[in-house]
């Protein structure tokens, strides 16, 4: 199943997530922003969320599946005066999502594009199995 990928995510945010519960999420890295803006919420729309850097993500890396409950894309503007000599206005764009656990999961291909493209993944269902 190839879906979009969000990288870097931490480890405690991951396990938060995977207690069944909806969690927000707040991106501001690049990657996954870009990621993210063209997604609408829905119960076929998932993301594939992994603790490995975008530089590092290769086949065999484990995250989890989650489903999309919502997105907000929204600027933030930052502005810096000391009176009168310096003055500085930045702007910061961010993403806040919320979503639910849907499995675990690990990736079978990447397909990394330009800067300005979401990251997709190929990526397997993991199935567990228990003794008895």
């Amino acid at each position: 199943m190839k879906i979009t990928a969000l990288t870097g995510i931490a480890g405690a945010v991951i396990n938060e997530i995977k207690m069944g519960k909806p969690r927000t999420i707040e991106l501001q890295s690049a990657n996954n922003v870009i990621s993210v803006a063209s997604l609408e919420p829905g119960p076929d729309t998932h993301l594939f969320l992994t603790s490995v850097d975008l530089e590092d993500i290769s086949p065999g890396d484990v995250g989890i599946i989650v489903r999309v409950l919502s997105v907000n894309i929204n600027m933030k503007r930052v502005i810096d005066y000391i009176h009168p000599v310096y003055y500085e206005e930045r702007e910061r764009l961010s993403a806040r999502i919320q979503v639910r656990y849907c499995g675990t999961s690990m990736v079978k291909g990447v397909e990394i594009g330009s800067i300005c493209h979401p990251v997709e993944v190929d990526v397997v269902k993991a199935s567990h199995y228990r003794a008895v």
